[in-house]
């Protein structure tokens, strides 16, 4: 055209522009679509459920599962308790190697998969309180398993008469807090003590204004048992233990 012989590009140099600009713009388009396919590629999915909460009773054992996936060739245990150190028992399935980080004795774990490459823990203490995680690595991606471990303690129950011969149901540390109810119903007024193990005692006294000769029940509910315990006050005020 006139106007590109004025600017001195002739036919050919337009045909090579032409051809320039369109692999300038079949190599924007690639590397766009490169960009966008690395942008939207979905990573390995690392799945984390929601934290299970879970209990076991003092002096028994717990067992917490893996998430059910087949094929780990990693497995790690991390354990984060309320009180002490952070504990990790870690599984490699190429090399069939177990290695413990700051782990007690009672802390176990055989890493078999048809056990869900479960952790089993020895005589629950109190210093095992806290929060459990699973990790395992296969081929899918990362899965996660959480628990929030709660350690249960049974109260000490007793049942007496006071110097006033007035019933006294008595839950004595215990974790969590007891609740204790009166056969008849009456009123009644409750003492809370919590001590520095993070056990609570509640202790209960009914307050009918007569119960010489007449018998009351205590029920005590609690996370670890159901208790029920009767007696009568009268002049003789000897301690009274469920039986």
């Amino acid at each position: 055209s006139r106007t590109a012989k004025k600017a001195g590009w002739g036919t050919d140099s337009c045909k090579r522009f032409a051809d320039i600009s369109l692999q300038s713009t079949g190599q924007n388009s690639k590397a766009v679509s490169d960009i966008l396919g690395h942008l939207f590629t979905h990573p390995s999915p690392s799945l984390s459920p929601p934290g299970n909460r879970t209990a076991a009773q003092v002096g028994h054992s717990a067992v917490m599962t893996c998430p059910p996936r087949t094929g780990a060739t990693m497995v790690t245990w991390k354990i984060s308790p309320k009180i002490g150190g952070p504990c990790t028992l870690g599984f490699r399935a190429d090399q069939n190697l177990v290695n413990r980080t700051n782990c007690s004795d009672s802390v176990k774990s055989e890493f078999k998969p048809e056990q869900f490459y479960a952790l089993e823990i020895q005589q629950v203490g109190m210093a095992d309180e806290g929060n459990y995680s699973c990790e395992l690595v296969n081929q899918e991606g990362n899965f996660h398993q959480m628990y929030q471990l709660t350690v249960l303690v049974p109260p000490r129950l007793s049942l007496y008469c006071d110097n006033h011969s007035i019933p006294v149901c008595e839950a004595a540390a215990g974790r969590p807090a007891a609740e204790i109810s009166w056969v008849p119903e009456n009123n009644s007024t409750t003492e809370i003590d919590s001590h520095d193990n993070r056990t609570v005692t509640v202790l209960s006294r009914f307050t009918a204004h007569s119960t010489d000769r007449k018998t009351v029940t205590c029920k005590v509910y609690h996370a670890t048992l159901n208790e029920t315990m009767s007696t009568y006050c009268s002049s003789r005020k000897l301690p009274l233990l469920p039986g």
